[in-house]
């Protein structure tokens, strides 16, 4: 499986020329199309297959649970990818725990992260290598993780989103940083591309957002400790690093994360200085969302500097995709970041090896 290393320097690399090339072919409705990872049943994904084709999808979640072999998955997956007009990132929540898409003969039960932060490093690289060999094997292109929370001891099962499921790889963001150097060269090496999550943090709120628009995190700032697993991922060469959905007022008190240009593009792009896709987390069904339309989710993201728009609805691709051209039509500004999103989407399928000119 081939290494999904950091690249050369993209300016310089043939790469590069192909990502220029792919992207100079896209109209508008592709591009806002390619910014768009839709969800669609694990088991059932070829239910997806008229949407792909008709709204140029640049991905797709597998979501759900399923216990099916590695030989009865695959077919489906591949019969995604020939709807598309570009190669697709096929991703999924192969985390291990509670959040393990792929339970079948193929896909071993894999424990949780903070079981597995606790074992030896060895032990981490290993059971993360041969998991991400496992969904290289079927198609799967990128793994909706590792979580680069931190969930301080004092809160532990108190934390809804995380410590409550024992997501997170300890209580110690020196420690989670450790374990996220391990993971990341761990599955790309192996052939799956990761996204950190849930940038800048999930491990202090009190409620999930999910299932609530109150989610706040009233300690984050751009010095906190708690982004050093985020750092550590960054210069491990995460392929990717997904957006909270809750709040953090000490970062920006206008915004949730994903909607905020400070947090995205001022703390995350710039200060921290990541180069690669910054995905959405669920922009569908997530309580904390609900005041805002659905193709104005996707636009307001990617306006603060988000590349790729998660959604579990299949329904949302036509607002999305609506809003996201019809915002680029008559703004200029826009248009060019609507660009530079698909531009990091295609350099993050050219990391895949799923770009080719």
């Amino acid at each position: 499986m081939p290494s999904l290393s950091p690249p050369a320097s993209p300016s310089a690399s043939p790469s590069a020329d192909c990502v220029t090339q792919t992207l100079g072919r896209l109209g508008p409705a592709e591009l806002a199309g390619q910014v768009l990872m839709i969800g669609t049943a694990v088991d059932d994904p070829g239910d997806l297959g008229d949407t792909v084709a008709k709204y140029h999808l640049g991905g797709v979640f597998l979501h759900g649970r399923s216990t099916r072999t590695a030989g009865q998955l695959r077919p489906g997956i591949a019969a995604l990818q020939q709807r598309a007009s570009l190669p697709l990132l096929i991703s999924l929540d192969q985390e291990g725990g509670n959040v393990q898409t792929l339970k079948g003969p193929d896909f071993p039960r894999l424990p949780s992260a903070q079981t597995l932060g606790a074992d030896p490093a060895a032990t981490l690289r290993d059971t993360t290598a041969d998991s991400a060999r496992r969904l290289a094997g079927i198609g799967v292109t990128m793994n909706l993780a590792p979580v680069a929370d931190t969930v301080p001891a004092v809160l532990g099962e108190r934390n809804p989103p995380i410590g409550y499921w024992h997501r997170q790889f300890g209580s110690d963001p020196a420690k989670v940083a450790a374990s996220i150097r391990t993971v990341v060269p761990a599955s790309q090496d192996a052939g799956v591309l990761t996204v950190l999550k849930h940038f800048p943090g999930l491990g202090r709120v009190t409620v999930n957002t999910d299932t609530s628009a109150d989610a706040a995190d009233n300690m984050a700032t751009a010095n906190d400790p708690y982004l050093g697993p985020f750092s550590a991922g960054i210069e491990a060469g995460s392929a990717a690093v997904m957006m909270s959905s809750a709040r953090y007022p000490r970062l920006d008190p206008d915004a949730i994360a994903a909607f905020s240009a400070p947090i995205v593009t001022g703390l995350l792009r710039e200060r921290l200085g990541f180069p690669g896709l910054i995905m959405s987390d669920d922009l569908g069904a997530a309580t904390a969302l609900d005041a805002v339309p659905a193709g104005q989710r996707a636009v307001r993201f990617v306006a603060a500097g988000g590349d790729m728009a998660l959604t579990i609805r299949p329904a949302d691709a036509a607002p999305m995709s609506a809003a996201l051209a019809e915002k680029a039509g008559r703004d200029p500004a826009f248009g060019a970041r609507l660009t530079d999103a698909a531009r990091h989407v295609l350099v993050a399928k050219q990391r895949a090896g799923l770009l080719s000119c």
